[in-house]
């Protein structure tokens, strides 16, 4: 059975999608942004804070349903500059336990409202 996740911890999905859904165990969210509670407002200049902001959003998503970022079993990162591979990859290592996730990181032209990083993962209960 597959259903919208709504956490109100997390921000509102920006655009015309879900926070995240389910389907049978697995836990998908959507692409993610570093953004206040408005939703509409990037939070942090540097791409370390924002990767932290995102992994902040994606765990309050996972808690809805009972999971946590030890769950995640893939995730995939964007970011507007693959210069800022190291920064990312530095925080990404301290917030995901071991073993960490399989995942793909993406260099992209841009992302919605000027962010510096964007990530989705899917989990499993």
């Amino acid at each position: 059975m597959k259903y919208a996740i709504n956490a109100a911890l997390a921000p509102d999905a920006y655009g015309s999608c879900s926070q995240g859904t389910t389907a049978g165990r697995f836990v998908y969210t959507s692409g993610q942004l570093p953004v206040a509670p408005d939703g509409k407002t990037i939070v942090g200049a540097s791409v370390a804070t924002q990767t932290s902001r995102v992994i902040d959003i994606v765990e309050a998503i996972l808690a809805e349903v009972g999971c946590s970022l030890s769950d995640v079993a893939q995730a995939t990162v964007y970011l507007a500059h693959i210069e800022d591979f190291d920064a990312m990859d530095q925080v990404f290592a301290e917030r995901f336990p071991q073993p960490a996730p399989s995942r793909s990181v993406v260099a992209v032209s841009a992302l919605p409202l000027g962010a510096l990083v964007e990530m989705d993962c899917v989990a499993c209960r």
